[in-house]
Order: structure tokens, then C-alpha cells, then sequence
């Protein structure tokens, strides 16, 4: 590092040499020429305050300030016919230019269920929600929360393009470096600032990517056979009824296992005769 700050130190130093090289002879010039000696003056001074102002506004007018929002709603649904649902589900995201990023089905013996992750653009985001109404269906859960990420995006992009200045001044180090400790020592930094580029870029690229598609976890199920939704928290006696059952059918299931292995049970019980009488002998 110490290398890198000398040689930094040299080339502000030689830059420095160079307009102090060339801004003499300008004076000289305008003190030679007797004509005019006032008016070079005013128009040095008069010069560089426009653009200075110039690169400040460009800079302010390059700024990406469009709302950048991610939004996500949850939805659970209740439905009288799935089958029904399903099926229009799949056409509605077709309809809205969206896509299915996760699926998950279920059945049990009560109930059939569907989970979806749907990725919808933002502006077709409240048509997808409102979408998911009408006879035969129950909102169960409805949670919608959005999140304003423009000052992240901009930050990130502030951030992202002084460290591609730095990249590009180490970039010009590496061209004076004399030996190959001086190389290497330069190259480590410029990979770590391309590291951190590249992070940057990607961070950009999802937060655009998220503000741009909203997110919509839908899960809607069907009670099925009969049952309804008292199955689902059932109260103390139904669980009591059920602990019974399930007692009683394990006893089976246990008397079921014994007698299978009866053969294992006969050569057992031959086997500790056998033993006990060898012992008496013995004795």
C-alpha cells in the first residue's frame, strides 16, 4: 500500500507539474500584449464557474428517479368447486402476462389445497387480485405490503459508479508500475474493486427486477368428503375419540405383529426350555 500511495503521490504530483507548466505561459501572453491585457483576465475567471454549474445539472438529470416499489400480497381462499378455480387460476395468470414461479398441491383425507408463487407485473398487479373473487369463493386472508426501494437503487448506482472511477484510476497505476510486486499489488486492488462492481450491479439489477414484477402467494383448498373446516382444530372430545381409536388400532395392529412371528415365538420358548433343564443337570 505504501507503493501504491507513492505512486499515487507522483501522479498527482507530475499533473500538477503539468498545469503549472502550462498556465505560465498563458499569463505571459497576456502580459505581453499590451491591447488587450484586461480582457484575458475577465474571460479565465468568467469561464470555469458555467461549468462546474454544467456537470453538477447533467449529473442531477442522469438520476433515475422513478418509483421503484415491490409489492406482495397473501391470499388464502376457500372454494366450493377446485377443479373450477384451478383451472381459471391458470388462465387468469396467462391473461395478466404473468408466470408461476412455484407450485405446491396437497391432499388429505378432508381437504385438497394449492399453494402458487405468482410473479405479475406492477401494473397489472390489482386486476390479478381482483381477479380472485366472485361465487363460490371465500377470502380467508387477504395481507398486501409494499416496500419503496428507490433510494436503495440510486445509492447502489452512486456507489457502484465511484468505485468504477477508482477501478479506472488503479487501471492507469498499473500501466507506471515498474516491478512485479508493484503489478501485483495494484491488480489485487483492481479485482476487488470488480468484485464490488459486479455485487452492485446485481443488487441493482434485482431490486429493478423485484420493482417490476410484484409478488402474489395465493393458496386456496377445497373441503372434501363431507368435511369442513371444525376438522382442522378439532376440540378436546373429538381428540379424546381419536386418541381412543388410535389406541385400539395400535393394539390390533401389535396382536397382528404377534402372531405373525409366531415361528420366532415357538423357537424362543423351546430354546429357554431347553436352557433350563442344561442348568438343572449342571446343578
Amino acid at each position: 500500500m505504501a507503493i501504491i500511495a507513492m505512486i499515487l503521490f507522483a501522479c498527482n504530483k507530475s499533473s500538477s507539474d503539468k498545469t503549472q507548466d502550462i498556465q505560465p505561459p498563458d499569463q505571459s501572453i497576456t502580459q505581453s500584449n499590451d491591447e488587450k491585457p484586461k480582457q484575458q483576465p475577465v474571460a479565465d475567471t468568467t469561464a470555469t464557474p458555467p461549468l462546474v454549474f454544467n456537470q453538477s445539472s447533467s449529473n442531477n438529470n442522469n438520476v433515475d428517479w422513478d418509483k421503484k416499489i415491490i409489492k406482495t400480497a397473501d391470499l388464502r381462499l376457500q372454494l366450493e368447486d377446485y377443479k373450477k378455480f384451478n383451472a381459471s387460476v391458470h388462465n387468469s395468470i396467462k391473461q395478466f402476462g404473468a408466470y408461476v414461479a412455484g407450485e405446491k398441491q396437497g391432499e388429505s383425507n378432508y381437504k385438497i389445497e394449492n399453494s402458487l408463487i405468482i410473479k405479475v407485473p406492477v401494473s397489472q398487479f390489482d386486476d390479478l387480485i381482483n381477479s380472485f373473487s366472485g361465487d363460490g369463493i371465500k377470502v380467508v386472508e387477504k395481507n398486501i405490503s409494499s416496500e419503496d426501494v428507490t433510494s436503495q437503487v440510486i445509492d447502489t448506482k452512486a456507489r457502484m459508479q465511484a468505485k468504477i472511477t477508482v477501478r479506472d484510476k488503479y487501471l492507469e497505476l498499473l500501466k507506471q508500475a515498474k516491478n512485479m510486486n508493484e503489478i501485483l499489488q495494484v491488480q489485487n486492488e483492481i479485482n476487488n474493486m470488480q468484485e464490488n462492481i459486479e455485487a452492485a450491479n446485481n443488487r441493482v439489477n434485482y431490486l429493478q427486477h423485484a420493482s417490476a414484477y410484484s409478488t402474489v402467494n395465493l393458496s386456496y383448498y377445497q373441503y372434501i368428503n363431507g368435511s369442513t373446516g371444525d376438522e382442522e382444530n378439532p376440540d378436546f372430545f373429538t381428540k379424546l375419540t381419536r386418541a381412543f381409536s388410535t389406541g385400539s388400532s395400535f393394539v390390533a395392529n401389535l396382536v397382528l405383529f404377534l402372531i405373525s412371528i409366531w415361528p420366532l415365538m415357538l423357537g424362543g420358548i423351546v430354546s429357554w426350555i431347553y436352557l433350563k433343564k442344561f442348568r438343572l443337570k449342571k446343578v
